[in-house]
């Protein structure tokens, strides 16, 4: 397929291959992770949890890319199931930090070996320079971007 005067060339567009693997990659977190009984966004949590221990709502949710609201139902579930556990109140200010429950360690990882297992299938084939190499591209992709949103106008 070639780019017409109305579009793009869906093949070379590097935003759409970019939309496109981060769905083929989302479709086989979600299966890997479904009989564990959690979603990415479930995953997304335990892991930013486990790396930065005392995150609020707020942290989570930009770290997970889901809304605040969305974010504040599944830590009431995972709360609930004892998963994180939070204080009654908030030690300073506002914010309720949230932790991982040693069971909460233990699902995290359970779901990080089924995570890796697709990172491993997706990279396969790749040597370890090509790998690297991914990475720098796509770190630069990002970083071009949110240098671009850093210089837009604020409203």
């Amino acid at each position: 397929m070639t780019r017409d005067d109305t579009g793009v060339d869906l093949e070379t567009s590097v935003g759409y291959l970019l939309k496109e693997a981060s769905s083929a990659l989302r479709t086989a977190m979600e299966a890997a992770l479904r009989p564990l009984g959690m979603t990415v966004t479930h995953y997304s949590c335990l892991e930013l949890l486990a790396q930065r221990p005392g995150l609020s709502n707020s942290d989570l949710a930009r770290g997970a890319f889901v809304s605040r609201q969305s974010m504040h139902v599944l830590l009431q579930a995972l709360e609930q199931d004892g998963i994180v556990a939070r204080p009654s109140t908030a030690p300073a200010g506002k914010v309720l930090p949230t932790r991982l429950t040693p069971l909460g360690r233990r699902r995290l990882a359970k779901a990080t070996v089924a995570v890796r297992a697709v990172e491993q299938r997706m990279l396969a084939g790749l040597d370890d320079g090509a790998q690297a190499e991914a990475r720098r591209l796509l770190h630069h992709l990002i970083d071009a971007l949110a240098s671009t949103e850093d210089r837009r106008p604020t409203r």
